[in-house]
């Protein structure tokens, strides 16, 4: 993958950018989830990391809105198929996290100031609420929850 399949654009990616970042952050949850699921005799959860860019355009997004919108597609489908063995099945959503795959994004310090000043709860979230987040839904409690995609991202998601 070329750093402008990330960087320059959605118009910009190439097939081949295109074809890796799908296969890299969509289909790999696929067949992760084909290997678990038979080890997961008394059902479970499976989780995968999505971003707000997938729903709405984000600038400087680029190419990984499209892809995170398949991959919370997946998860919708994964849902389905998996929900009579009992394994349910959450696309989180954070927001901006720094993690070495934000380091790719451009201008990734803009989105962060942007995203303490819009969420309501007026800070940034971290990977413990992401975390705290995914462990509540593994419990019984959520056991009824599937599908859908969790925002943990202090509100950003809700403001216009």
């Amino acid at each position: 993958m070329r750093p402008y399949d990330l960087q320059g654009g959605l118009l910009n990616c190439t097939a081949e950018g295109f074809a890796k970042a799908m296969d890299i952050s969509c289909h790999s949850f696929v067949r992760m989830a084909r290997l678990a699921a038979p080890l997961m005799d008394d059902g479970g959860t499976l989780f995968a990391m999505s971003y707000h860019g997938a729903q709405k355009v984000v600038a400087n997004y680029d190419v990984m809105g499209p892809i995170k919108a398949a991959l919370e597609a997946a998860c919708r489908y994964l849902a389905f198929e998996l929900g009579p063995r009992r394994i349910r099945v959450h696309p989180m959503s954070p927001g901006p996290l720094k993690t070495r795959a934000a380091g790719g994004l451009r201008d990734f310090d803009l989105l962060l100031n942007e995203a303490v000043e819009r969420a309501p709860v007026g800070e940034l979230v971290d990977i413990m609420d992401v975390g705290f987040t995914c462990a509540y839904l593994a419990t019984p409690y959520a056991r009824r929850l599937t599908g859908q995609t969790v925002y943990v991202d202090g509100g950003v998601s809700i403001m216009a």
